[in-house]
């Protein structure tokens, strides 16, 4: 390309479409390159460089338009590319965290926790994922490509529970999570046999706990819910949120014995307890549906219950639920 000079500034003129047609008929016909260069008001350099450049990488004598600016193009596509997560030490972080179960937002908001002066950002983490490094996508949290929408499943049953508070009752420090105490408890299950999971999460301190059941009956549900929240100091342990699944029938008998009021979500609509959604989400990274729990030892998800609790949060400005729990324990 040559320089092209205005009043204030030189600008470089790249090779037109038009101008590779007319230099590929110039060459077809035996003119010889200074010539050319006079007849298109280009540098004999710059003729030279672009059949170099962009000519038959096999017969340098041949030139094809349309394949040099194939080459042309691809080139341009190539140079505007960005390398991402250059730094080294970035790049390692990202991958071993990833490899331990990190979210990418997570990674980016513990980076700097991690070590001052370096960062990087989620959008960042994902297009290394994707673009550069596709054999990462597997440690990605969810599995699911697409999200699933929201909504009520035809063919489903309701079912009514006796004595529930609905949802709409719960205070506002409740909803708004201005204060500790208050938890959301479900289940998760296992295709390949009874055995399933029970779970409860602290709304605003994010902590979790995991108990196996030898079936997803409300005597199980309810002993599970006791013996994870019976040694929580009682200023943390004010409520407790449900679904209305059959396993949460003896909601009073939980009520009592914790002295903790109980609430129930709308039918269907799980998301209203979203926090324990989305920690079971993340617990099927580590069980997938086609696990059977009756396989799973205590050991195993006590582990898995060790490492969702030191994950780091953004909501929590990136300090793991355990931290924070420690935290608002100590006071």
């Amino acid at each position: 390309m040559d320089k092209v000079t205005d009043n204030n500034s030189e600008v470089y003129k790249h090779f037109s479409e038009s101008e590779r047609d007319n230099l590929a008929v110039m060459l077809a016909e035996g003119k010889k390159q200074v010539d050319i260069a006079k007849k298109m008001g280009r540098h004999p350099s710059t003729i030279s460089r672009e059949i170099k450049r962009n000519g038959s990488p096999i017969n340098k004598t041949q030139y094809r338009a349309n394949r040099a600016q194939m080459r042309a193009d691809k080139r341009k596509t190539e140079s505007h590319s960005k390398t991402r997560l250059k730094n080294p030490k970035v790049r390692s972080y990202v991958i071993k965290k990833l490899k331990e179960g990190l979210t990418p937002e997570q990674i980016a908001g513990r980076l700097k926790i991690d070590h001052p002066g370096l960062k990087t950002n989620y959008e960042s983490i994902y297009l290394f994922i994707y673009k550069d490094r596709p054999d990462l996508v597997e440690y990605l949290v969810r599995g699911r490509r697409k999200r699933q929408k929201r909504g009520i499943k035809s063919g489903k049953r309701m079912v009514k529970l006796p004595n529930r508070t609905m949802i709409d009752k719960r205070p506002a420090e409740i909803n708004e999570k201005t204060e500790y105490g208050h938890w959301e408890a479900d289940t998760v299950v296992s295709r390949q046999s009874k055995y399933a999971l029970a779970v409860v999460r602290e709304r605003r301190l994010q902590v979790m706990f995991i108990r196996r059941i030898d079936s997803k009956t409300a005597n199980n549900m309810r002993q599970a819910v006791i013996d994870m929240l019976k040694d929580i100091p009682a200023e943390y342990r004010k409520s407790i949120t449900f679904d209305n699944g059959l396993e949460n029938a003896q909601h009073e008998e939980i009520a009592k014995q914790l002295s903790v009021q109980t609430y129930f979500c709308h039918p269907y609509h799980s998301w209203e307890k979203g926090g324990v959604e989305n920690g079971i989400g993340v617990i099927r990274r580590f069980l997938p549906k086609k696990t059977d729990f009756a396989l799973i030892s205590w050991q195993q998800i006590r582990s898995i219950e060790n490492r969702l609790n030191n994950r780091p949060r953004k909501t929590l400005n990136y300090l793991s639920p355990l931290e924070v729990f420690k935290i608002a324990l100590s006071h």
